[in-house]
């Protein structure tokens, strides 16, 4: 006769078996019921490691059958709860988190109970659902300790101080301006230009704010910047905002280039006048970034990436499956995901971006006319509605060029 304890592991392999399916619909769930935790792709790749060494500690707390007491939050979930507290995320939603979490997962591990005997499976329901919760709960006071300890760290530390201040103003509610200027040290009444920058690699906190404040400083030379603003958005990203001269808004012409050397990441807003103008370049900004997120693979060359480059794309990516529905019923086979799709597609972008000239596209592609030529025409039988010559096509090669297999069939 098979003890509880046996047909608990049996459970426990039932759903090893479908782990990754099952952290997917918990990412999902957990998005779509808790609108604090849905904000930008790296806060969400956060989330989705947090759930997934959580799955994998919890099963191996069910499987093995060992003392709570010896529990260890997972070090992702850790992080993310400290991140949260930098964010100025509430508690309450980290721990709605984890509640929503472990019914799901309840949900899913009773599917798999009409395959083991009957006679066994409400002493095992009763087992797993008062182990899981005795998880839960040794999970979630660590959890929360650790972002209790960031966030009185973090509120006390001068960024913190700032991020309250920024906070406000983005939110768009009413603020004390004046009090805001001088706790900030930053004049509101300018015209503001917003940057997100985070590391190519992984990097220290140390290393982060001395690269970030690098930045900062070439930034202020090449714009003749009036001041300038930095807030840490976390420990692996920073804002900054400039205060651009008289009349460059007028002037700017996407000017801020990477300082030689840099390992940072740059998304880039437009400029923008007074406290409006503050939060627009800066909504800018982060858009850029959610762009760059889906884009940039995990180390490489620093991109610097002005709003302007990717405006339309910005406009399209709120909605990404009716996004990705439209780039493929416009590019049709053009848009596979195979290196030939891929290089077709940036010839053909590249060509009518330079007004259907065969000669700019091959110098900007430093190839041959004759190889652009021919790409060319291999891009537009591909078409289903023949030779590209609109809006559409253009609009999804974009797309494509930028957010990549997020929008690819």
């Amino acid at each position: 006769m098979p003890t509880e304890q046996s047909l608990v592991s049996e459970l426990v392999d039932r759903l090893r078996g479908t782990r990754e399916a099952m952290i997917t619909d918990l990412v999902r769930l957990t998005l779509l019921q808790i609108d604090a935790l849905d904000h930008d792709a790296a806060t969400r790749s956060l989330l989705e490691a947090s759930l997934s060494e959580n799955v994998v500690a919890g099963l191996n707390f069910l499987q093995q059958d060992f003392d709570p007491e010896l529990l260890e939050a997972p070090s992702a979930a850790v992080a993310y709860a400290r991140t949260l507290a930098q964010r100025d995320v509430p508690l309450s939603a980290l721990i709605r988190a984890y509640r929503i979490g472990h019914s799901r997962v309840l949900d899913h591990a009773f599917t798999h109970l009409d395959d083991l005997p009957a006679e066994h499976r409400v002493s095992l329901v009763l087992d797993v659902v008062r182990r899981s919760a005795l998880f839960i709960d040794q999970i979630c006071e660590q959890v929360g300790r650790a972002y209790e300890r960031e966030r009185e760290r973090w509120v006390a530390s001068q960024s913190g101080v700032r991020q309250q201040w920024v906070g406000a103003l983005l939110d768009g509610g009413p603020v004390d301006r004046a009090a805001a200027e001088r706790a900030l040290r930053y004049p509101l009444d300018a015209v503001h230009v917003a940057c997100t920058l985070w590391p190519v690699a992984a990097m220290t906190s140390f290393d982060l704010v001395t690269a970030v404040d690098e930045v900062r400083a070439h930034a202020m030379s090449v714009l003749r910047a009036r001041a300038a603003l930095v807030v840490p958005t976390d420990e692996r990203e920073s804002r900054l905002w400039l205060a651009l001269p008289a009349g460059g808004e007028r002037r700017w012409r996407g000017d801020l280039t990477p300082p030689e050397g840099t390992l940072l990441h740059a998304a880039v807003g437009r400029p923008g006048a007074g406290l409006a103008g503050f939060r627009t370049s800066a909504r800018q900004s982060a858009q850029v970034r959610e762009i760059l997120a889906m884009k940039l693979p995990g180390a490489g060359a620093p991109h610097w990436v002005h709003y302007g480059e990717v405006a339309p794309v910005a406009l399209m990516a709120g909605d990404l499956p009716a996004l990705r529905d439209f780039v493929t019923a416009t590019l049709g086979e053009l848009a596979r995901r195979d290196g030939r799709g891929a290089t077709l597609r940036e010839t053909l972008r590249v060509f009518l971006a330079h007004h259907r000239s065969h000669a700019a596209a091959a110098q900007a592609l430093n190839l041959h006319r004759n190889s652009v030529q021919y790409r060319v025409r291999r891009a537009n039988a591909l078409l289903p509605d023949g030779p590209a010559d609109d809006f559409n096509v253009r609009a999804a090669l974009l797309a494509a060029h930028w957010l990549g297999d997020a929008v690819l069939g």
